[in-house]
């Protein structure tokens, strides 16, 4: 498992139109809404959702820093409260880019912290998505589907 790297998933489109196995994908991976993201570890059974809704999100793996930033700028605890270095040190003796590197290596997961929400709301992206649009697969210069680390990218812009 020391190979395995964690998968940032975002949701591109909305709820209408949709079909009934799409959507019951979105809630398994907690997508609820346009603009969110979690993060999943890349295994068989969660690279087959990806493949169900990849005509509604986009994926590819995070880095690091990437990660420090989702969590201090966009973390939220209970009553929609910010994520903070205080909270983190007092619950797990870690400061948020140290936490952020054990959970990159899968020492710690984001249930170590007790209230932290396991998904992040994001704004559309400055300077909106790049290229085609957002009817054409990620490939063919849309922004759908698999982004490798090109994932990072559009999160920053995102945050």
């Amino acid at each position: 498992m020391a190979e395995t790297k964690r998968i940032a998933v975002i949701r591109i489109k909305g709820k209408p139109g949709m079909k009934h196995d799409v959507k019951s994908t979105f809630e398994k991976l907690r997508l609820y809404n346009k603009n969110t993201c979690v993060i999943i570890p890349n295994t068989p059974s969660f690279i087959g959702m990806l493949e169900k809704i990849k005509n509604d999100a986009t994926w590819g793996e995070l880095d690091e820093k990437t990660c420090a930033e989702l969590l201090a700028k966009r973390g939220k605890l209970p009553g929609n409260k910010p994520l903070t270095d205080e909270y983190i040190k007092t619950k797990t003796k870690s400061d948020i880019a140290s936490f952020s590197k054990d959970f990159m290596t899968f020492k710690k997961e984001f249930k170590d912290v007790p209230g932290l929400k396991n998904f992040f709301r994001l704004n559309p992206p400055r300077k909106g998505f790049e290229r085609k649009g957002i009817k054409v697969p990620f490939a063919q210069g849309g922004v759908l589907g698999y982004r490798m680390n090109k994932i990072n990218d559009l999160l920053t812009r995102m945050l």
